[in-house]
């Protein structure tokens, strides 16, 4: 009788712990396939748009360099069949990954050439991709049966770091790589914080000016996401006053002001070192303290982007101020 009850109860353990051991196999696997597959709808507020996603795109373009880069941090280069409109370099642990993928267009692509790719996704940085000049309106790629995606922070005046990493939960979202998303902006707090570790904090707030172009008035920077590097590194955007994020100022009001630091976006036909001689030898300009001192920083238009450059960026501005 002892025998038989003890077989039963062995029986009950082998029972159980094959019933466990296949539950958690069952597990891992429903884990590995959590980022792989698409199972419900997901539905994302887009500006004034609802995006409503059925499936995971698998031939999505990318229209600008900072969204090209979100794409590619999250690791979505499989997703992707064409991109456009490189304002610089690609980073070098994205280059091999970016060199697989075509490139429709030095900038915007017509909408013939982007139709013909057969997209059924296209994420765009700046809504100058979305007119009849580039591709065509959001309502009108609609109507082809393609999603589109506008990058917030990019078009929101005074954007904050949370809506750069909204933007990165919304794609992580819909390509359902919600993890990696996580991992990412994580990964982007951490080296932020580390940065900021650096900034001394018994030193007065540095006036600065960030001049991407113009020669008989300067384009600068108000509210867009630079005026929040520049304030995270300790210092003051002299222009933070304007209640837009990108705007035309004369010189004279530069001079008023008077900046300490002059930050130099590089972008386009005209070098960082070009537009250093412009300012230098402007004659409006030669009373500022930054001219005589000779105080530059040159910063990427892609770091100076709304992306996954952030850190970078701000380790760019904290090393050049201290």
């Amino acid at each position: 009788m002892n025998n038989i009850f003890i077989k039963v109860i062995v029986g009950l353990v082998l029972a159980f712990i094959l019933t466990a051991c296949t539950e958690a196999e069952e597990a891992n696997q429903v884990g590995s396939a959590k980022e792989s597959s698409q199972n419900e709808v997901v539905e994302i507020e887009n500006g004034d748009q609802i995006l409503t996603i059925s499936e995971v795109p698998e031939r999505a373009i990318t229209l600008n360099q900072h969204v090209t880069e979100v794409m590619l941090a999250l690791g979505l280069e499989d997703h992707m069949i064409g991109t456009a409109y490189l304002d610089d370099e690609v980073m070098p642990e994205w280059r091999k990954a970016y060199d697989s993928i075509p490139v429709l267009a030095d900038q915007y692509p017509s909408q013939e050439v982007f139709l013909d790719a057969e997209p059924d996704f296209a994420y765009a940085g700046w809504s100058s991709a979305f007119n009849e000049e580039a591709i065509g309106s959001i309502e009108q790629l609609k109507s082809y049966g393609i999603n589109a995606y506008l990058h917030q922070s990019s078009t929101k005046v005074g954007p904050a770091l949370e809506d750069i990493y909204m933007d990165i939960r919304h794609i992580a979202k819909i390509f359902n790589v919600v993890e990696r998303g996580e991992d990412l902006i994580r990964e982007l707090d951490n080296e932020i914080e580390q940065i900021k570790e650096q900034i001394p904090s018994d030193q007065p707030k540095k006036r600065v000016f960030v001049y991407d172009s113009g020669d008989t008035a300067a384009f600068t920077v108000g509210q867009n996401f630079l005026n929040q590097l520049i304030t995270m590194a300790g210092a003051e955007n002299i222009f933070s006053d304007l209640d837009k994020n990108w705007a035309e100022v004369s010189f004279e009001e530069v001079v008023q002001r008077d900046p300490e630091v002059i930050i130099i976006i590089d972008y386009g036909e005209t070098s960082a070192e070009q537009k250093r001689q412009q300012l230098m030898t402007h004659p409006a300009l030669t009373g500022v303290t930054a001219i005589q001192e000779e105080n530059f920083i040159v910063l990427p238009l892609s770091s100076a982007a709304e992306g996954v450059r952030v850190a970078k960026a701000l380790e760019v501005i904290v090393e050049g101020l201290y």
